[in-house]
């Protein structure tokens, strides 16, 4: 199976002008006959990179709500409009679509990975477990009810977003489901993140697709409250996507300053090839010393009970 990662910047603020040119990607992708493409984390809804929302301990402002107000206005609910167009871009393409997203539900937002198949159809998703540091602010929480895996041609596909990475019983869950391309939207450009790919590929004899925006401080708005910098020329993410086999060797990328589409043929005879002395979560697993126990349930807040159903959040 052929894939694609896509290395580029959301147009922040404008989910509209980001579905399009994720569209173009997609189309790009799908004339280098990628099978599989992969985009990066919050790509649509954008992330934002050196906001801080008016927040420290003890303290909000007006204008950082203002700011959450327009970065909600900015997310998506799934399944919607922004939704039906990506999967029509993925059945026109005939390409299995993973892309990062800013996910709305309620009143609440989650930094959220869709998952559309060749023919269309939004297949799942998984929504980030741990947001990290200040992260926490604008997205909830994820579940156990939102890791899955799909059936491709190369093996079983998921994804695990960024430093969830470092959870390793995260990944323990996934390398149990047999996951076979192992997809990492991620917002982490610096020098350790792809050496962690490599060892992730190794630990899991699956194949790694990582992927991160390129963005310079022009790409968001003038009024952008940024606190890195406000050079419209400053970088303020680098990219350095890659693709890494089962073996942890780099088959493309890591590339940087500069938007890219990766691609790589991947082969599951490699998969198989690295099990041969390692199998993390079958042969080298010793559950007579260590058993991992995953919460696969839904956890709303409210159960509504109606006669003999019961719906979390809403009657149905």
């Amino acid at each position: 199976m052929k894939v694609g990662v896509v290395q580029t910047g959301s147009v922040y603020g404008d989910t509209e002008a980001t579905i399009d040119k994720a569209e173009q990607w997609i189309a790009k992708a799908a004339d280098q006959a990628c099978e599989l493409v992969v985009f990066p984390e919050a790509f649509v809804g954008g992330y934002p990179k050196g906001g801080g929302f008016g927040v420290v301990v003890g303290v909000r402002t007006e204008a950082g709500r203002d700011e959450f107000a327009s970065y909600f206005q900015a997310s998506i609910v799934v399944p919607g409009p922004e939704t039906d167009r990506l999967g029509k871009a993925a059945a026109k393409a005939g390409a299995f679509v993973v892309m990062g997203v800013i996910e709305r539900e309620l009143g609440t937002l989650y930094c959220t990975v869709l998952f559309f198949s060749p023919t269309g159809e939004l297949l799942g998703k998984h929504r980030k477990l741990m947001p990290t540091a200040g992260e926490r602010v604008v997205w909830g929480y994820g579940d156990g009810s939102t890791l899955p895996v799909f059936d491709t041609p190369a093996g079983k596909m998921g994804a695990v977003l960024c430093w969830e990475n470092y959870m390793p019983m995260l990944r323990m869950a996934m390398y149990a489901q047999d996951i076979a391309v192992y997809c990492t939207p991620t917002a982490d450009d610096r020098p350790t993140w792809v050496p962690s790919m490599q060892h992730i590929a190794r630990e899991g004899r699956c194949y790694v697709l990582s992927s991160c925006q390129f963005i310079r401080r022009g790409d968001f708005p003038a009024d952008y409250d940024c606190a890195i910098s406000n050079d419209d020329d400053a970088i303020l993410m680098r990219g350095g996507s890659v693709i890494v086999d089962p073996l942890g060797t780099v088959i493309a990328g890591p590339v940087f300053d500069e938007d890219a589409l990766l691609t790589a043929t991947l082969d599951p005879a490699q998969i198989a090839r690295g099990k041969l002395d390692f199998d993390v979560a079958g042969s080298y697993a010793r559950p007579d010393v260590f058993q991992l126990t995953v919460n696969q349930k839904a956890n709303a807040p409210v159960l509504f009970k109606d006669g003999a159903s019961v719906t979390g959040g809403r009657h149905e």
